[in-house]
């Protein structure tokens, strides 16, 4: 009976404990923004028991003991602790952002590390970045912002493609990086910048794990997706602006160039070919005929994401239309794009993922970027003569504008061409957990894509020119590529006695491409009108072939291994390997193994160090590996008939094939040694961050296309080229430094500022080819040989022309000189002096030397942000030094108009020793030599922001969360001295990329944008 009543006050003082406890509830938000946050983790400290946030942010904890402590978790954020001591529906916790960075999950190609345990050298540009930056296409995002990478405009027409270096020009062939999407190869200029989480650049052997793809660094794209349990939320970003040209080149007005050719045809011993310039006034400006203001650009993207305890969904939709400053729609830009992530949680073992996106671009072109562009014709056409003559009909060019300059208004007027593009891409993959700590994940990624293009040239003459169409022709091409991919792969996760860390990776990958291409040619379309611009409707005869096609197939087997480990999180390592088997090389050459290991060192962690106030972290680490590159035209090892071929039979005229690229069946992997090591540091509380690496990047055996051979090969024949082989060595030496600093002053004020530089040293070791260079690019009209050469001992693609050292000033120096006559003509007193380099007395070939470097020798970004309660503002800024440039875009010819930089020419002795005098006389000034070579060194403001959100409580009311409004200039302003349009500029060629034609310059745009979030 007695042990009754102790078990009745047992259960009595327990319910009374019971009762004791406290209901706790209330909501979670976010300091900067007051929003709520949902799935934050409420545990009850030293218990099992707790609960999350829902949908609104909110929570309930039943029965909490006195003076119990919850914590409240959520990733990128601190943690909080809340003393509970009475019981409370109303609780209001405040979270702020984990302002300590080094945990976050950093993609490193078939896995993640934390940020702190990451031993390669590599650079994350997050969707904030992009939000702010609001590029058209992604590419633009990483300059100034990664260092080590520099993208440069081929175009500034909508719609063109950048290029994009990962620590320098490595090789003659290809040198663009692998972009890898959600895991699967992809094209980044296609993506909408609004899809993407982070973008991660993998420069130095941590891209080893892809082998063969990886030589010029590989670039991770993570897009965006729901997160579990979160509430559906909507969001919806527009912006609209307008666009104008960055830039006008001061040319002569009417009267300064007829002055200026009177001159020039006296000086030559001519009849003067305006006896009275009064009344010519300043003429026509062809640049303001040809560019337009205020023109358009609209963009709109919509996305829905959020999830559930098991499944989570995103799925967006973005237009944007665009159209270019000149030409206007002639040369417009018009992509949409829709995209569907989902994952879910099968079971406990089972998540399955897939991310699919359906990309729609059009884009119409002109003629830019070369002799005969519209640029070009607009720079040279004289401001003398008008747009259109007395009958409204377009002003032809003279004969003494040459056979290729004609009136750029009546260029675009006659230019019609349509290009479309669709293209399905994505993947579907599976996580399984086969026990613990292994995991299984498969994907399979692909690309479809289908582009249709029609071009018209309508039948007409603009006066006896090389763009005159004696017959209307319609040309229309069709092309089907496709690849996909299947990768496999094992990852083995296991921590051993609370010290040792380890990760184990092995897998297997197959790829596969393979498209085709139909292209034809039909003439006399009817009407001669764009209208009825289509094969079917034509009906005349061809006397040669005017159909082509071709299609392809190549493979790629693979197989990777990465093991990762480290002590206490102090002592870092890593070693991965990878085996390719390619269908692009012969039998003796299709494997290859590429080996790399990356080590480091958390100095921080270590027991000396102590708890230093102003440093810390601080983190060596090193890597060294082997990667490979093998992006060279298909089949290059075998002899094909795709060739062109005319024969006699019968005295008639057959057309047949012939042997189109010589083989090469000793062909093998461009390989790249890359060695880098790196320190990592933080200080002060972690404000301040900042990362060096020094990297040698030394590419052996580059896959040089086409290289010069003896014509007996027959390289020389319709249709055929001269073999692609292993010829060359290139070495690229660097140092990367990048300083941040990240501080929030008080709720209402915060600072963001980043600077970031990178030293770059190009040479090339040698080149084996029979001759020891390569030559490439293009000068003027009809003037060899090639401005741009690769040389050992040299940079690749480096200026090679005649030295000048001034003006001759009077007859007594000309005849003190060696005799020019070999250049063209013997010399006069205003001519360019040109240096007898070798010094034998006598000026020729034999003298050009190394005038120039297309290559910068440092390039720099400075970014800064900064927050004060509602408002936000955002710059930033790119720099390039030390990179040279041809200005190719003035036309020798005796009418053409030039710059204004000639009103300075030589008028006689002493008058200047920089331009030489004006005459239609026979000079060798227009050799290409350091005169046309230009410092191209410049500064430019690439974005400025400033931004506006609503307050909470006037937005709240009607369901919504954020409502931004902001205001921005992109490409506000270019500090240079160069004369061209664009100093940045390139048209990609490793040989001949840095030769202005005249480069279409990239639009200044003008922006209103809204943010809403629901």
């Amino acid at each position: 009976m007695k042990s009754n009543y102790l078990l009745i006050l047992f259960l009595f003082i327990t319910t009374v404990g019971f009762s004791q406890g406290y209901d706790v509830g209330g909501v979670v938000k976010e300091a900067s923004s007051g929003l709520p946050i949902p799935g934050v983790n409420i545990q009850v400290k030293n218990s099992s028991s707790g609960t999350t946030t829902d949908f609104d942010g909110r929570f309930y904890v039943k029965g909490v003991s006195p003076n119990s402590v919850l914590i409240f978790s959520f990733v990128g954020f601190k943690s909080v602790e809340y003393k509970v001591t009475q019981a409370t529906q109303n609780l209001s916790i405040v979270l702020k952002e984990d302002a300590n960075t080094l945990d976050e999950i950093v993609v490193i190609g078939y896995g993640s590390q934390k940020k702190r345990e990451v031993t390669g050298a590599v650079s994350v540009v997050d969707s904030k970045t992009l939000e702010v930056l609001k590029p058209v296409r992604v590419e633009q995002a990483l300059q100034g912002t990664v260092s080590g990478v520099n993208v440069t405009s081929t175009s500034g027409a909508p719609g063109a493609a950048l290029d994009i270096r990962i620590r320098g020009i490595a090789t003659n062939g290809e040198n663009r990086p692998t972009t890898i999407i959600d895991g699967y190869v992809g094209e980044l200029g296609l993506l909408n910048p609004n899809d993407i989480e982070t973008i991660t650049v993998l420069k130095d052997a941590q891209a080893a794990i892809y082998g063969t793809i990886g030589a010029n660094g590989i670039i991770l794209i993570t897009t965006k997706s729901g997160k579990k349990n979160t509430k559906s939320k909507i969001s919806y970003n527009a912006y609209t602006g307008f666009q104008e040209t960055s830039r006008k080149l001061p040319m002569l007005n009417a009267t300064e160039y007829a002055l200026l050719l009177n001159e020039s045809y006296a000086n030559g011993g001519n009849a003067i070919p305006f006896p009275n310039v009064s009344g010519l006034g300043k003429g026509s400006d062809w640049q303001n005929e040809i560019f337009s203001t205020s023109v358009p650009i609209i963009n709109h993207d919509i996305s829905f994401s959020g999830g559930s305890d098991k499944i989570t969904y995103a799925v967006s939709g973005s237009h944007i239309d665009q159209e270019g400053i000149i030409g206007e729609k002639k040369s417009g830009f018009l992509r949409n794009t829709a995209r569907i992530a989902l994952g879910a949680d099968v079971t406990d073992r089972l998540k399955l993922k897939t991310n699919v996106i359906y990309t729609y671009f059009t884009r119409n072109t002109l003629n830019e970027g070369g002799l005969g562009s519209v640029l070009f014709n607009a720079l040279n056409m004289p401001s003398t003569l008008k747009p259109y003559d007395a009958n409204g009909d377009f002003t032809l060019a003279g004969t003494g504008l040459g056979n290729e300059i004609i009136n750029p208004l009546a260029q675009i007027a006659n230019t019609y061409n349509d290009y479309n593009f669709k293209k399905l891409n994505g993947n579907f993959g599976l996580d399984y957990k086969l026990f613990k700590d292994f995991v299984i994940t498969t994907s399979l990624g692909f690309n479809t894509s289908n582009s249709e293009s029609k071009t018209f040239s309508k039948q007409i003459s603009y006066g006896g020119k090389v763009f005159d169409v004696q017959r209307s022709s319609v040309t229309q091409g069709a092309i089907n590529d496709n690849n996909y991919s299947f990768d496999i792969y094992g990852t083995y996760t296991k921590k051993i006695a609370d010290a040792h860390n380890i990760t184990a990776t092995i897998g297997n990958t197959i790829f596969k491409e393979y498209g085709n291409g139909l292209f034809a040619t039909g003439f006399d379309v009817p009407y001669n009108s764009w209208e009825f611009a289509d094969i079917a409707l034509t009906r005349g005869i061809a006397t040669f072939v005017t159909n082509s096609s071709y299609n392809y197939d190549e493979r790629r087997l693979s197989y990777f291994a990465r093991g990762q480990y480290d002590y206490k999180g102090k002592y870092l390592f890593s070693a991965m390997i990878r085996r390719d088997a390619s269908t692009k090389f012969g039998p003796g050459n299709k494997v290859a193994y590429f080996p790399s290991f990356t080590a480091g060192w958390v100095v921080s962690d270590e027991s000396f160090f102590g708890q230093d106030k102003f440093v810390n972290f601080m983190k060596f680490r090193g890597s060294y590996g082997t990667l490979g590159n093998d992006q060279i035209p298909n089949n290059g090892y075998i002899s094909q008939l795709n060739g062109e071929a005319t024969y006699v039979f019968n005295d008639v005229l057959v057309n047949g094939f012939a042997v189109g690229q010589i083989p090469n069946a000793n062909l093998k992997w461009e390989e790249a040694r890359k060695f880098d090591i790196g320190l990592d540091l933080r200080f002060l509380q972690n404000k301040i961050s900042f990362v060096a690496d020094y990297f040698i990047d030394t590419r052996a055996d580059l896959l040089i296309p086409f290289i010069p051979v003896s014509g007996i090969n027959g390289a020389a024949a319709p249709g055929s080229n001269a073999p692609t082989i292993n010829a060359g060595t290139v070495r690229n030496t660097g140092l990367e430094l990048a300083l941040d600093y990240k501080n929030k002053f008080s709720d209402s004020f915060s600072l963001s500022v980043g600077y970031n530089v990178t030293f770059l040293k190009n040479e090339v070791l040698e080149v084996n080819n029979g001759i020891g260079y390569l030559e490439g690019g293009s000068f003027g009209v009809g003037q060899p040989p090639p401005p741009s050469r690769m040389e050992a001992g040299r940079p690749i693609g480096y200026f090679y022309g005649y030295k000048t050292d001034g003006i001759f000033q009077n007859q007594a120096e000309v005849s003190a000189h060696p005799s020019q006559l070999s250049l063209g003509a013997e010399a006069s007193p205003g001519d360019l002096r040109f240096v007898d380099v070798n010094g034998d007395g006598v000026l020729n070939a034999s003298d050009r030397t190394n005038i120039g470097d297309p290559i910068p020798e440092a390039t720099m970004g400075f970014n800064v942000q900064m927050n004060y309660k509602n408002f936000d503002f955002a710059m930033y800024t790119f720099a390039s030094v030390g990179n040279d440039m041809v200005r190719n875009y003035e036309r020798n010819l005796t009418d053409v108009n030039r710059l204004n930089y000639v009103l300075d020419r030589w008028t006689g002795e002493g008058s200047t020793n920089s331009t030489p005098r004006v005459t239609t006389g026979a000079t060798g000034n227009s050799n290409f030599s350091s005169f046309f070579v230009e410092d191209a060194s410049y500064a430019r403001i690439q974005n400025i922001q400033l931004g506006y959100a609503l307050e909470n409580k006037f937005i709240e009311k009607a369901g919504l969360s954020k409502v931004r409004l902001y205001a921005g200039v992109n490409n506000l302003y270019t500090f240079t001295k160069y004369k061209g349009f664009d100093p940045g500029a390139s048209s990609g060629a490793p040989l001949g990329g840095g030769i202005d034609n005249g480069f279409y310059p990239i639009p200044r745009t003008y922006l209103l944008g809204l943010n809403i979030n629901f």
